[in-house]
């Protein structure tokens, strides 16, 4: 086993730490440490993905339930759009993208590149929402109120930019929670992950008809990140989550200018 093939695997044991530790955020590691890491096609490595933020999700899903922390009913009304988005972009668009989407003079922009610059896009925005201090967030019960023109776009939105880059996108559904049904910020962290793993799992089953799927692999990778998370889960007793988040964000913010630079710097910018 190679030492970026050791790293890798690490990796997957880090993801599910950060997932334990501050509750989301992890998962926008997933597809940098399958494609610079393992070596992975970012077709493959974004249909992973979604399979380790799907179970990972799920897990933490599961532990908020027992807590009595999920609303069931905003969940479903969230992921219905959600899903719908994320199944369509997995099993039509991306496999209906062309190699080469745009060549303006010796530049060609291919799926490739496109779907690795607007996962760093995606990157650079959840680091930003990640450093930000937010005051005066909501977290008192009150009557649960539904905005369902607006929550259908966002489900939609959310679903195609989790189907093309393969991350949960709580950064985006978090808030909507909050905004549009009007839920209090620990049942909104607690209802997003079974949003995300209800349209991770979904948007990786458009992905099964048309890849071939290395389950050993698959299992192997997500059976890593799970430990993490139960060993985050465990330092967060000794450890305080919120202020790591922070620390966190600037992480991924630089991760996200790295893959800029690298990406561009491979087609010769």
């Amino acid at each position: 086993m190679e030492l970026y093939e050791i790293l890798g695997y690490a990796g997957a044991l880090i993801i599910g730490l950060v997932l334990g530790l501050i509750g989301g955020g992890g998962s926008i590691l997933t597809v940098p440490i399958l494609v610079y890491a393992l070596s992975l096609n970012p077709i493959i490595a974004t249909a992973y993905s979604l399979f380790v933020v799907g179970i990972t999700s799920l897990i933490g899903a599961i532990k908020n339930m027992s807590k009595g922390l999920v609303d069931f009913k905003t969940a479903i009304i969230f992921a219905i759009p959600a899903f719908i988005a994320v199944y369509l972009t997995r099993a039509f668009l991306i496999p209906a993208l062309p190699e080469e989407l745009l060549e303006i003079n010796n530049f060609t922009l291919t799926k490739n590149l496109a779907i690795m610059l607007f996962f760093a896009i995606i990157m650079l925005v959840a680091s930003f929402s990640m450093i930000r201090n937010k005051k005066g967030e909501n977290d008192k019960d009150g009557p649960v109120s539904y905005n369902y023109p607006l929550i259908v776009v966002e489900g939609i939105v959310v679903g195609a930019i989790t189907g093309i880059v393969g991350a949960g996108g709580g950064f985006l559904i978090i808030p909507a929670l909050v905004l549009l049904a009007k839920l209090p910020m620990k049942k909104a962290v607690a209802t997003s992950l079974l949003i995300i793993a209800i349209k991770s799992l979904t948007g990786f089953l458009g992905d099964v008809q048309n890849l071939d799927i290395n389950w050993p692999f698959l299992l192997t990778f997500s059976g890593l990140s799970i430990v993490g998370i139960f060993i985050g889960i465990w330092l967060n007793k000794f450890i305080d989550g919120k202020k790591l988040k922070k620390a966190f964000g600037w992480f991924v913010l630089l991760m996200g200018i790295y893959i800029i630079y690298k990406e561009l710097a491979a087609q010769g910018f």
